[in-house]
């Protein structure tokens, strides 16, 4: 159970989830992160991260609450754990959702916009995700992020970097991807990782939920790549998920085997952090794309073509 240091009682669930509470922590995320230089107001800029700190602690223990129990059936061994890791990918929330296939072979352009608007604007930035991550990690994990780190910036070729290429995409497609046109759910995802990774009582679920990305995404980036080609985009276009369709298959499998083997044999006890990383990075995956499917599919006509910019 969640200790709190002060009397307040703590929100509730559903506070903790909304589009208010999700929209705060998105914009003091962009806020908290972005390089900046001394202010006079430092003190009082302390004491607003002091509160924001504790919300988003309070919104990390509700998310690890809602994994528990599954977590806690991953095994404690090095290959139990790292079998019961890789059956995410087939079997873990929200995988193979149906958002995906329908993505590939039906949806529009004004539907792939809304879509790529939503995925955008969650988008935490995973180079800088795990920069944060490794800071005194283990040799060996720490080693993996390194080298998972160099291709994320393209092995120092700015024409390899992967931000940049998803952040051309958003260009061509002409989207926004403003907080505050963004579904509750999509801001949670990124909110999320971006706790995990900036605090180190996190530092191993930020590896389980960095590393689940890994393992999933290629078969997700596949389908949006193929959507993307049936659009008329060129393969310039659809580098990003090109790269991550085939990329990720990769750097799972040496994720595995480099952070996540090494880091249980080690100590055990990491691999209960692992997991609940791993399983809050598929929950709230899970809930993007129910909230996705909801917009995209139930959405009149009329609202449908509202999508258009």
């Amino acid at each position: 159970m969640l200790q709190l240091v002060h009397p307040a009682a703590a929100p509730a669930t559903d506070d903790l989830l909304s589009d208010d509470t999700q929209r705060r922590l998105a914009r003091w995320n962009r806020t908290r992160l972005a390089p900046g230089f001394p202010a006079d107001d430092w003190r009082a800029q302390l004491d607003r991260d002091a509160r924001m700190q504790r919300l988003e602690g309070e919104f990390l223990e509700t998310l690890r609450a809602e994994v528990a129990g599954a977590a806690s059936a991953a095994p404690t061994d090095v290959d139990g754990f790292v079998a019961w890791f890789e059956a995410l990918e087939p079997h873990g929330p929200g995988q193979h959702d149906a958002l995906f296939p329908w993505l590939a072979e039906e949806a529009t352009l004004d539907e792939f916009r809304w879509f790529f608007e939503q995925e955008a604007a969650g988008e935490a930035g995973f180079d800088d995700l795990v920069a944060m991550t490794q800071v005194k990690l283990p040799v060996a994990p720490k080693l993996e992020l390194a080298r998972n780190y160099w291709d994320e910036m393209g092995r120092g070729n700015p024409n390899g970097m992967h931000g940049p290429m998803l952040d051309a995409l958003v260009e061509t497609l002409q989207v926004d991807p403003a907080i505050d046109r963004t579904v509750a759910e999509s801001l949670t995802l990124a909110n999320a990782m971006t706790a995990m990774a900036a605090n180190r009582r996190y530092a191993w679920h930020s590896v389980g939920a960095l590393g689940v990305i890994e393992l999933t995404a290629p078969a997700r980036a596949a389908l949006v790549e193929q959507g993307l080609r049936r659009l008329g985009f060129s393969g310039k276009e659809r580098k990003y998920f090109a790269l991550h369709s085939v990329l990720d298959i990769k750097h799972a499998a040496d994720w595995i085997r480099e952070a996540l083997r090494p880091a249980m044999a080690e100590d055990p006890s990491r691999g209960r952090a692992m997991a609940e990383g791993a399983l809050i990075r598929l929950k709230c995956g899970e809930r993007c794309f129910a909230r996705y499917r909801a917009n995209l599919w139930n959405a009149p006509k009329e609202e449908k073509r509202a999508f258009a910019f």
